[in-house]
């Protein structure tokens, strides 16, 4: 799989992040609406900004729902100033909805994650943020995908949008994320995701950079 941009060639690629957004049949126009502005304006974030292009970051969103159901929505693009955080935001902002009525497979997501970064770009860091209001219903089983993904060294942290009393959060801190310092943060309902998604990118990438300052 092609990317847009490799990260300049004179300064080391410190972040490979990969933007894993649920589009499954439980989510309506207007909760994919908020999933996609909101995200959009996190990565607008000026400290989301700084620590992107600081890390000479590279960033690819990814649609999916159910099983061999994924779709790059914005390749792999190089985030080297203010303007390609910018661009690649009103892309996510832009971007149509692939699917509206299928199931939800977190296993099949995290395997076409996996694949998705051993065709990208060479970066230090690889985190997957994977966004959901379900638990996995349909296709390969969890534990797959984290493996493949664990063994490459990826990260995977999550966002789960609370929507009853099912204990989303804790289906995902037991199933789902994998690897170093991995992480939830709970959105309650929809209309908390854009603020919970800014501060999970705040965590994920600019607390990183603190860390690797120091």
């Amino acid at each position: 799989m092609a990317f847009a941009a490799l990260p300049c060639a004179g300064r080391a690629c410190e972040l490979a992040l990969l933007l894993a957004v649920d589009v499954s049949g439980s989510i309506d126009a207007a909760e994919y609406r908020l999933q996609m502005d909101g995200l959009a304006l996190a990565l607008r974030d000026g400290i989301v900004v700084e620590a992107l292009v600081e890390q000479r970051a590279a960033v690819a969103l990814m649609q999916w729902t159910g099983a061999g159901r994924q779709y790059i929505g914005v390749p792999w693009t190089s985030i080297a100033s203010s303007e390609q955080a910018k661009d690649f935001a009103d892309q996510v902002t832009a971007m149509p909805r692939q699917w509206h009525q299928y199931s939800t497979a977190i296993g099949d997501a995290l395997v076409a994650a996996d694949h998705v970064f051993e065709n990208g770009p060479e970066c230090r860091r690889r985190v997957v943020d994977v966004s959901s209001d379900g638990i996995s219903n349909e296709g390969t089983v969890i534990q797959e995908g984290r493996r493949a993904l664990r063994a490459r060294g990826a990260t995977v942290n999550a966002l789960v949008i609370e929507t009853d009393d099912s204990d989303l959060t804790g289906y995902f801190w037991e199933n789902v994320i994998t690897g170093p310092g991995a992480f939830v943060v709970t959105s309650n309902g929809f209309e908390e995701y854009p603020e919970r998604i800014r501060q999970k990118l705040v965590r994920e990438v600019a607390k990183q950079l603190a860390e690797l300052r120091n």
